[in-house]
């Protein structure tokens, strides 16, 4: 690594970056370029990392490589990321070439786009462009997150309370440990749980400085994407950045929807004390909101006409399914603690391995705090299903939770690997389940860590 020149050293000395409890908690601030460049700086050597890893991995899960769908990111997105970002994405690439990684604007376009275009893009056009059936090709299929909003009546105080936990294939979870604090010179100040040298969160759990706070579940089993649209992580970041209200998010999101990355997405609005629940197809879209009440994630879709139209596989109403045990379990949950809800009883929600199927606590891949990677899965029979195999290293990869007091002040709880803080054994795992052992270098150990406060 060369030395910095007067500008470099400059920009680096408005930044800051602290590693507490498995997280890496760093603070930029000035002009897109120079937000760029400080978080590019500061977290090069993670950056390098995940790509080694993701490199593998991709490969391995999709057929094709890495690069190449790098590629078709750059093809279908460049052109439509706004020059406030593609500022920053330039001020990355010179920050990871300055820390001794030497990166581009494209490969950092890539980066960004990964899940959007694995995820969303993929499955719609992978047997066209390796001239197989549809049925010949098994695209990868995925369900991310817990989360619950709440307000009014249902909360101890009557103000919102906001908690998520991400759920991955723990060799992409390992790097959802950056709590990235972003004063830019233009918008809003925000807070975001996210991956090294991403331009917005990806596992999107924000606060904002207009008081808001947003998260978000994906809609199992959607289907649908537009080239035309904008990405999702353009979407989600011009929202978090310059959204004043919940009526501001939702016209934001929905700017150039393209279906990438679809979400339901759930919104606080300390100001009025006001939550939402946005679920967002390519078609459809559905907004509910309410002062007096909660809504949960669980990756099931609640508008009909999104569920039934626009997905397949979402296990709604199955409880042998993650989707509708956990539908069920939320239900149950805020039935039983509604009046009382604050952040404390928020994180213990976000924990619970109750399955409901079973009858009993058996932390698996129907429990709110997911154990995919202890799972026979005696019960799953859909094998196009999210992770519908036994002993997949898949999960709860964290907690994040905030009240009312935290959003206005601008931090929230995390908590790094698992939400209920038991901790994966990567040698262990792979001693007791020797056909995984073709992760082994690539899926780390996540031990148990506390919940710490970031502000």
């Amino acid at each position: 690594m060369g030395g910095l020149t007067d500008r470099q050293q400059a920009m680096i000395d408005g930044a800051s970056r602290v590693d507490v409890a498995g997280w890496h908690h760093v603070k930029v601030a000035g002009t897109p370029y120079e937000c760029g460049f400080q978080e590019g700086y500061l977290l090069a050597d993670e950056y390098a990392d995940a790509l080694r890893v993701y490199d593998y991995m991709t490969l391995q899960t999709y057929g094709m490589s890495y690069q190449w769908f790098c590629e078709q990111a750059v093809r279908l997105h460049k052109d439509k990321i706004p020059e406030r970002l593609m500022d920053e994405l330039r001020g990355m690439a010179d920050g990871l070439t300055a820390a001794g990684v030497p990166s581009t604007v494209d490969d950092l376009i890539g980066w960004n786009a990964y899940y959007e275009i694995t995820g969303y893009w993929w499955p719609l056009n992978a047997a066209k462009v390796v001239g197989a059936m549809p049925e010949n090709i098994m695209t990868h299929k995925a369900s991310h997150c817990s989360a619950i909003v709440a307000t009014g009546g249902a909360t101890a105080d009557g103000r919102p309370v906001i908690a998520h936990e991400s759920f991955d294939e723990f060799w992409a979870g390992q790097y959802f440990n950056v709590c990235l604090d972003v004063t830019p010179d233009e918008g809003r100040r925000f807070v975001m749980q996210t991956v090294p040298c991403y331009v917005d969160s990806m596992t999107d759990y924000y606060v904002n400085d207009a008081g808001l706070a947003v998260t978000e579940t994906t809609l199992a089993g959607f289907s649908g994407y537009d080239e035309g649209g904008m990405p999702e992580y353009v979407r989600a970041r011009n929202a978090v950045q310059f959204a004043d209200s919940i009526d501001d998010f939702v016209r934001l999101i929905d700017e150039g929807n393209n279906g990438g990355y679809a979400n339901a997405w759930l919104v606080a609005d300390t100001k009025t004390g006001e939550v939402a629940r946005y679920e967002q197809g390519l078609k459809f879209q559905s907004l509910d909101r309410t002062h007096d009440g909660c809504f949960f994630g669980c990756n099931a879709v609640f508008d009909p006409r999104i569920r039934n139209l626009e997905c397949k596989d979402n296990g709604f109403n199955d409880p042998r399914q993650q989707t509708g045990a956990r539908r069920q379990r939320w239900m149950e949950l805020i039935e039983r603690h509604s009046g009382s809800i604050d952040v404390e009883l928020a994180k213990r929600m976000l924990a619970d391995t109750y399955d409901v199927y079973t009858g009993y606590d058996n932390p698996s891949s129907r429990t709110i705090c997911s154990h995919y990677d202890v799972d026979p899965q005696y019960w799953a029979d859909d094998p196009a299903a999210v992770w519908n195999v036994p002993f997949y290293p898949a999960g709860s990869c964290d907690g994040k939770a905030a009240g009312a007091d935290d959003i206005e002040a601008m931090r929230f709880w995390g908590r790094y690997g698992r939400a209920d803080g038991v901790e994966f054994d990567a040698d262990e795992f792979f001693e007791h389940h020797p056909l995984w052992r073709w992760q082994e270098g690539y899926t780390k150990s996540r031990p148990s860590q506390p919940w710490t406060l970031f502000e």
